[in-house]
């Protein structure tokens, strides 16, 4: 995967960020607050992953969304790092599952018809509205290829882990009741017995991310 410094200045905690699929670091440049530096994780098309460079930080936020989720929890299991909050936004540890994630044949078919059309259908649903797809997609330089093979890769990955329960331990889960690319019942489903909060948000909210990444206090309060 792709680990990029948004900022890098030697500073004692770390806001680290595992975004979702088809993402870039141009979608997320806001400053992480004072005493973070803060890296973008992107680009799944291999699933390796640095550990040295969480080495030296006193505290770590981790932040994940979509099927960041997923990827962050395969990562980190079993991984101890000197956590100091970690939050789950419009996820699942069932990333491709009919009842807790994206249903099989939506995803599946994402990938087997893909291509610009498909592609630009897909943001729609993801930020709600024409307008939002417009911006993110100007924001965004990946080509159809890379896109495609990120989606494969994971595609692969989770079929091979299917038979895998995976369980991983999140500080905070977030459900958007507009979300329509993991439905809002299936993460329901998925995080069944687990505290999670509830907003009135799709699967892309702009404004919400730049909250987390700036350290918004009530977003980084466990509850």
């Amino acid at each position: 995967m792709k680990q990029q410094f948004i900022v890098n200045e030697n500073r004692p905690g770390l806001l680290l960020f595992f975004a979702g699929w088809g993402c870039d670091e141009n979608l997320f440049t806001e400053s992480a607050p004072s005493g973070y530096d803060y890296m973008l994780c992107s680009d799944y098309s291999s699933m390796d992953f640095d550990f040295s460079v969480l080495a030296n930080y006193q505290s770590i936020r981790l932040m994940a969304w979509s099927m960041g989720v997923w990827v962050a929890a395969k990562t980190f299991l079993d991984k101890p790092f000197n956590w100091e909050m970690k939050m789950a936004i419009n996820g699942t540890l069932s990333p491709k599952d009919d009842c807790n994630g994206i249903p099989k044949v939506i995803f599946e078919g994402t990938l087997n018809q893909f291509s610009a059309n498909t592609l630009s259908r897909f943001r729609k649903r993801m930020c709600a509205s024409s307008q939002q797809a417009e911006l993110y997609s100007r924001k965004t330089d990946r080509s159809i290829e890379s896109l495609k093979e990120e989606l494969t890769t994971l595609n692969r990955e989770i079929d091979r882990s299917a038979e895998e329960k995976l369980s991983y331990t999140w500080d905070k889960i977030i459900i958007g009741r507009q979300d329509l690319i993991f439905p809002f019942k299936n993460q329901m489903n998925a995080w069944a017995g687990h505290n999670f909060e509830l907003r009135e948000m799709p699967h892309y909210d702009a404004s919400f991310f730049s909250l987390c990444i700036q350290g918004e206090d009530s977003l980084w309060t466990r509850h």
